[in-house]
């Protein structure tokens, strides 16, 4: 055999290298083709959404945002009811999911036995996979009468006369309204807050409850001095990505609001979201103001989610900051 040069073996080498650094480049190339793609996505959505809405915001300005009207034939247009719809009924699905997904949660990791917590989290991941308008039509004809007959009359008598909140439960108990959508709302939002909460909290590593546990604390003080600081940022996230998600529901939330554009103090009275409204005019709105309109109040949401993911950025980054400090 002959013996190989060592000139060789440097041009080996060399071709060798050469081939993983073109590897490296044409993988470095492809990555950020992907990263650029979903960038010209999101800003054609939004110059799509702005330029389609310019009509509407020529003829109204910017008070379209703080309008409460809707007025299909008189071509006049006011997106207050649909954003305070909106709100209201992602603010009552949080207040409800959160404290539920945060039992959950702590229920699987802390003191579950084992032989539930597979199932029971499979149960609730198979929850996050249901389609909305499964959620729609049981909260439209189980829940919304059960609700009516039981439930409303119920918060009337014990809060309707509460200073400043009692007006929040006047009028007839007829099951659908705002109320309803944002409970709804919270019983799609509670398996995607709770997954997240869970897998955070299983990142928790067991020295240091361990370590707890040995001092004489108590679960909940491992819970509220260990867990919950080291896996701050996480809870953070999955409560957006529920905020996320109930923002921009449709057919569960049209199915159960009432679908009625105005704005009313009690929260047992028919309303609309902006996502509701698209769903139920956007097939049959006439070209001109109304479908104009219709993509201002697209825009609004598209503005009201990114301020929503901004805010969370911003929570996580002052989270992690003070982590370093």
């Amino acid at each position: 055999m002959s013996a190989v040069m060592p000139h060789e073996i440097v041009d080996l080498h060399a071709d060798q290298v050469r081939k993983f650094r073109l590897q490296d480049m044409a993988f470095h190339k492809v990555t950020l083709l992907f990263a650029f793609v979903v960038l010209a996505a999101l800003a054609g959505i939004l110059i799509s959404l702005t330029i389609e809405a310019m009509p509407a915001f020529r003829a109204f300005g910017l008070s379209f945002l703080w309008t409460n009207v809707w007025n299909v034939p008189d071509d006049k247009f006011g997106a207050l009811a649909a954003i305070y719809g909106t709100l209201v009924t992602s603010v009552i699905a949080l207040v409800i999911a959160v404290p539920v997904s945060f039992g959950i949660a702590l229920f699987l990791t802390e003191t579950c036995p084992a032989w539930l917590r597979r199932p029971l989290g499979t149960a609730i991941e198979l929850l996050a996979g249901v389609p909305s308008i499964i959620y729609g039509i049981w909260g439209l004809f189980i829940f919304a009468p059960l609700f009516a007959q039981y439930a409303q009359p119920w918060l009337q008598k014990a809060l309707g006369d509460v200073p400043v909140i009692g007006g929040w439960f006047g009028g007839a108990p007829i099951g659908i309204g705002i109320l309803t959508a944002g409970i709804v709302l919270s019983l799609m939002v509670i398996p995607f807050i709770a997954s997240v909460m869970r897998d955070v909290f299983e990142t928790v590593p067991p020295p240091l409850k361990e370590s707890a546990y040995g001092i004489g604390c108590t679960t909940w003080e491992v819970v509220t001095h260990v867990v919950l600081p080291y896996t701050r940022i996480g809870v953070i996230g999955g409560i957006m990505l529920g905020l996320g998600r109930a923002l921009g529901e449709t057919m569960a939330v049209t199915f159960v609001i009432g679908n009625s554009n105005s704005i009313v103090g009690s929260l047992f009275a028919p309303g609309t979201s902006i996502a509701s409204t698209l769903a139920n005019e956007f097939g049959e709105a006439n070209p001109g103001l109304h479908i104009s309109s219709l993509f201002a109040l697209g825009l609004v949401l598209f503005v009201i989610t990114f301020v929503v993911l901004a805010l969370s950025r911003w929570l996580i980054h002052r989270g992690t900051a003070k982590q370093g400090k």
